[in-house]
């Protein structure tokens, strides 16, 4: 792999570990690194960047599932995880309309704002405009999940006019603004929610929750940064022993057990 200075914009406001992540998720888009992924020696001489600033580049990049390696492992761009399904959380929701349960949403805010950490996660400077919505997604009227969604304002802007109480952010996406989720990553962990949370969704003292957070491409571009939290009473994994690789998910609205 050689060894050729990539462009790093020392006078742009993005923080240059955020700039060099952009750059190495791109190259990662764009199957750079299928065989082997470079060292930090030479991501430091590529960028002409410090190992500090390389190190926190790979540790986001780690945190978002992006990269595995680490402590003794040599890094490599992990396997991506929406492939032949469209997501855990198309999949949860789906499996709630299927069983003839009413869906709706809460609204909580629906704006354009700033958000650095978002921004970064999406490969955009610090101070970009982001669309944001942050739902509460009901079944039959029952808390089921909460949903916060930030998106590049440039393109998703006209979602601003939607009604999400009724309808799919994806359905309002192809139809303002033209564009669709084509691929990207998930990463789904058991969490303990918070006292907010608990009030939110309308939990016990012994009822956990699961965090889904997906990064959405469009064509190979960043396009939505996604943290779902979901009733862990009310959601399960479920798979077919003859054909292990499928895996489905759903609620017990749907009739699962937990």
């Amino acid at each position: 792999m050689g060894t050729a200075q990539r462009r790093i914009d020392r006078d742009s406001p993005m923080p240059l570990w955020s700039q060099v992540r952009s750059d190495v998720m791109q190259r990662i888009q764009r199957g750079e690194f299928a065989g082997s992924f470079p060292g930090e020696h030479e991501l430091v001489q590529e960028y002409q960047v410090s190992r500090h600033t390389v190190r926190e580049a790979l540790r986001s990049l780690r945190a978002d599932g992006i990269l595995d390696g680490g402590r003794g492992r040599p890094t490599r761009v992990a396997e991506p995880e929406i492939r032949q399904t469209p997501g855990t959380l198309y999949s949860l929701f789906a499996s709630v309309r299927d069983a003839g349960r009413q869906q709706r949403s809460l609204v909580r805010t629906l704006e354009v704002r700033t958000d650095p950490a978002s921004a970064e996660r999406l490969g955009l400077p610090e101070t970009a405009a982001l669309f944001y919505l942050e739902r509460v997604r009901l079944s039959d009227d029952e808390p089921l999940a909460h949903d916060c969604v930030w998106m590049p304002a440039q393109v998703a802007s006209p979602l601003l006019e939607a009604d999400f109480a009724e309808t799919s952010l994806y359905a309002e996406l192809g139809r303002l603004c033209g564009v669709s989720l084509t691929g990207g990553r998930e990463r789904v962990r058991a969490d303990i929610p918070t006292a907010d949370e608990r009030h939110l969704l309308g939990l016990g003292d012994t009822v956990a929750v699961l965090r889904v957070e997906r990064l959405g491409e469009s064509d190979g571009r960043l396009l939505e940064w996604r943290r779902t939290t979901i009733r862990g009473d009310r959601f399960a994994f479920n798979t077919d022993l003859a054909t292990p690789d499928r895996l489905t998910v759903s609620s017990d609205d749907a009739g699962a057990g937990p």
